[in-house]
């Protein structure tokens, strides 16, 4: 049994429903995988703030008369009722969160060997841009309560390159082919502004490659460094949107919508493109009209000239992260969802994404031939269905991306 007490310890149970565990499970002998099972439906539910398994734990105090057959059917019994509060819609009207307390150092650092690599989830079997990716900053003070970064850096620091001028300068980039990088994948682009002229190194290195399109993507609205510098032409700057109470459960210490949506008005004022990332999309109570009137804003605010695209995306966790997010054990509903593997990674099946990405779209219609619209890192059957139409492979994608971002480019500069 000490196995099975093990895991007890890994995850930040409540005491009384630590001890409660504690005591079935030696009066069950559950397995390791069966014992595994049970704490994480006990962690996500203490992080839901839904019913807790003590709440429907059927009452056991008699004698088992046929181990086997009666443990199978309890362990069934906790996964369908588990499985019903997966498959409810979530609601925060009575949820209350956390105040995020992380506050990091900033430290320099200096990158060994090649600074530019590719999107780290790409994959064959969902549809990807081939995106390139530049991390000049690691790590970030935002506490997303889905985000990997957490999990990939595990210092408690953010570091920003202190080399990064010669590190681009060094970079071999073929002048005949185009280049899409962005700065958004190892922390949020403009949350450190121009800490050790990061953007500063980052604009002459677009303004030396024009076949490169440098893209920034932030949660935040720390963009007063960004005004005072003149932006070249193939850079993009782009937010991540959701609605505002997503933003407030599970997207700590970053800007509110609202100051996300200026932020980008500053900026096309600027004459800079920008653009938007529904991602990651969220299944929650009313989720529809939320997003839909996060569109109907944006389509009040900006032209679609003056935007470069709108992509979409729900939230998608590989394992290792899922675990990672219990043993953090937040309050937290982002697990609080049907979970449904598809090429290693776990989401939304894909009935409910393809319903989430249809109305949104539809909610663009207007800008459906003046602007590039599309999904990132889902599957390539979802295309058709939402979109009307499908790119073949993920490089007849990237081309598609490429010219439509080069034609918005053209037309600044007239």
């Amino acid at each position: 049994m000490s196995d099975q007490h093990n895991i007890l310890q890994q995850y930040p149970l409540d005491s009384s429903l630590r001890s409660f565990l504690k005591e079935k499970i030696q009066r069950w002998s559950f397995s390791f995988q069966e014992t595994r099972k049970i704490v994480e439906m006990a962690i996500d539910l203490q992080s839901f703030q839904e019913e807790s398994l003590l709440d429907f734990w059927p009452e056991d105090s008699g004698a088992i008369k046929n181990l086997p057959q009666e443990k199978k059917k309890l362990f069934q019994f906790l996964q369908k009722s588990y499985d019903a509060i997966l498959a409810r819609p979530k609601d925060y009207s009575h949820f209350v969160s956390e105040d995020s307390i992380l506050n990091l150092p900033i430290q320099d650092f200096k990158t060994e060997g090649e600074i530019l690599g590719r999107c780290p989830v790409a994959s064959s079997k969902t549809r990807c841009c081939n995106l390139y990716t530049l991390d000049s900053v690691k790590r970030c003070q935002h506490d997303c309560t889905y985000c990997s970064i957490q999990f990939f850096y595990h210092e408690p620091v953010i570091k920003v390159e202190a080399n990064l001028r010669e590190k681009l300068k060094s970079l071999e980039l073929d002048p005949h082919k185009r280049y899409h990088i962005g700065t958004g994948q190892g922390s949020d682009s403009l949350l450190m502004g121009n800490t050790n002229s990061v953007l500063t190194h980052l604009f002459e290195f677009a303004q030396e490659h024009p076949n490169v399109i440098l893209e920034l993507k932030s949660k935040s609205d720390n963009i007063a460094d960004l005004l005072q510098l003149e932006i070249p032409n193939n850079v993009i700057v782009t937010w991540s949107l959701n609605p505002q109470i997503i933003i407030d459960h599970e997207e700590k210490n970053t800007a509110s919508l609202e100051q996300r949506l200026r932020a980008a008005e500053k900026i096309r004022d600027k004459g800079t493109l920008v653009g938007f990332h529904f991602h990651p999309m969220v299944y929650f109570k009313d989720c529809k009209s939320e997003y839909l009137s996060i569109a109907q804003e944006i389509i009040k605010r900006f032209s679609s000239s003056e935007l470069a695209m709108i992509s979409m995306g729900t939230v998608t966790f590989s394992r290792k992260v899922i675990n990672f997010i219990r043993k953090r054990g937040l309050k937290s509903k982002i697990l609080q969802m049907p979970l449904e593997e598809i090429a290693g990674k776990f989401s939304y099946p894909f009935k409910l994404k393809q319903e989430m990405f249809q109305a949104l779209y539809q909610a663009f219609t207007p800008w459906h031939e003046d602007l590039f619209f599309y999904m990132c890192m889902e599957d390539q059957n979802l295309w058709k269905p939402v979109f009307g139409k499908s790119f073949e492979d993920n490089d007849v994608f990237e081309a598609a991306m490429l010219d439509a971002y080069m034609k918005k480019i053209r037309r600044l500069q007239k």
